[in-house]
């Protein structure tokens, strides 16, 4: 690298780190995820899924963004999707990558949580 040239800071995410930006379009809660999904992290995302009870809740998880989910995000996601629907609501997984996708459909959870390729898809 030369002295003019600056370095590539463009924000991805840490190894071993999550962030979560919760949003909301038309009475649906977004939680759009970027890093890891694992034990390190699995508080964070837990945290972010705990919001004051409401009348049929409705929940759309961004996964574009997510590199990485074990064990602990299956189970975090099962148990915010049972909540959900035992409140009368939904909650619906968008753009999982590839490796993600994998992870959810070797398990069996697409057969139980309805994932979306896009944003747009699970929003509507």
């Amino acid at each position: 690298m030369t002295g003019d040239e600056m370095p590539d800071t463009e924000q991805a995410p840490q190894p071993g780190h999550l962030s979560i930006v919760a949003t909301s379009s038309e009475g649906i809660r977004i939680l759009t995820l970027a890093g890891e999904i694992d034990n390190d992290t699995g508080g964070t995302l837990r945290q972010a899924l705990d919001v004051p009870a409401v009348p049929q809740p409705r929940l759309v998880i961004d996964l574009r963004q997510v590199t990485f989910m074990d064990s602990t995000g299956i189970n975090i996601l099962v148990a915010a999707h049972q909540a959900a629907t035992d409140a009368g609501g939904w909650l619906r997984l968008a753009a999982p990558t590839g490796a993600v996708m994998r992870t959810i459909q070797i398990v069996g959870i697409d057969t139980v949580i309805d994932c979306r390729p896009t944003l747009r898809e699970a929003l509507s």
